[in-house]
């Protein structure tokens, strides 16, 4: 075994900078999370808004990837993408994903669940049209997920994009667009000494669909 592979298990950073008590959590779960992406956003963390998706393959496989959060209100958590990618075949299959927000600077984490739909079309035209030109036109060019033979037959696609849309608006794909993840459990993450982490998780009342229940998990 080389060095580098032996070295894996001394890796080792000790939490604890910070405790979370119950006493500190909103009793809104949507409250807390604004209050800490803040708190990330004043800290500086690169991409604060990237958050790892997972979602169950066809195939009964997990996959997970990056995407970026583009909104969040009470009604849930926004994302944009290809409908025809992988991940938006998976989630029409299983319209069940996890969400994870890694705020390791922070030594925080914040971890959701819950039923994912597509907005409306509205609301994907919104956000399309705020996009910087370039990344309006990026849209059209991906069959994202496929198979391609170069990066080169991508940028002639672009050009040709280009080229097509010059001195008009760039429309909306019908095949792009947004993805709101409706949480039913949120759990904030808190890194401790000695690995006694603070976790709370909160969830959604059965009887009540806006009351959320709020327990300290064991680390």
């Amino acid at each position: 075994m080389s060095k580098s592979r032996e070295e894996v298990a001394a890796m080792r950073e000790e939490y604890g900078s910070r405790e979370l008590r119950r006493a500190d959590l909103n009793q809104d779960p949507f409250v807390q999370f604004e209050q800490w992406f803040s708190e990330a956003r004043q800290a500086e963390i690169y991409e604060p808004n990237a958050m790892v998706l997972s979602t169950i393959g066809i195939d009964g496989c997990p996959a997970s990837r990056t995407v970026l959060l583009k909104f969040f209100d009470e009604e849930g958590f926004v994302f944009y993408t290809n409908y025809g990618s992988a991940k938006a075949k998976e989630m029409a299959s299983v319209a069940l994903v996890s969400v994870l927000f890694p705020w390791l600077p922070m030594e925080r984490q914040v971890r959701i669940e819950g039923a994912v739909e597509k907005v409306s079309a509205a609301e994907s035209l919104k956000y399309f049209a705020s996009r910087p030109r370039e990344s309006q036109i990026g849209a059209w060019v991906s069959d994202q997920s496929s198979v391609v033979d170069s990066r080169a037959l991508l940028l002639n696609k672009m050009a040709e994009l280009k080229a097509k849309f010059k001195g008009g608006d760039v429309p909306l794909p019908s095949f792009w667009g947004g993805y709101r993840v409706r949480p039913e459990r949120i759990e904030f993450w808190q890194g401790g000494k000695g690995r006694v982490h603070d976790r709370f998780l909160y969830s959604r009342g059965a009887e009540l669909a806006q009351h959320w229940s709020i327990d300290r998990l064991a680390p």
